[in-house]
């Protein structure tokens, strides 16, 4: 997806589709991080210590279950 950005008063916006937003679960209330490398820019949601917690845990187990076929796929 190729956005432009919008004329915001003395600065520039990204407006992020709808879609985009919803499958993030991403809101008006929700904490956005931005970074950079210095060639790219990368917008991220905040996430809290107990949803990364349980992230983890699910691909941890998934690796535990699945990490011989991941394995292979990758090769």
């Amino acid at each position: 997806m190729v956005k432009k950005l919008t004329k915001h008063g003395n600065s520039l916006a990204l407006v992020i589709d709808r879609a985009v937003l919803d499958l993030l679960k991403i809101s008006t209330d929700t904490p956005l991080e931005v970074s950079t490398d210095g060639q790219v820019l990368v917008i991220a949601p905040v996430r809290d210590e107990a949803h990364q917690r349980k992230f983890k845990q699910a691909l941890e187990a998934a690796n535990q279950k699945y990490g011989r076929v991941f394995k292979r796929l990758a090769e």
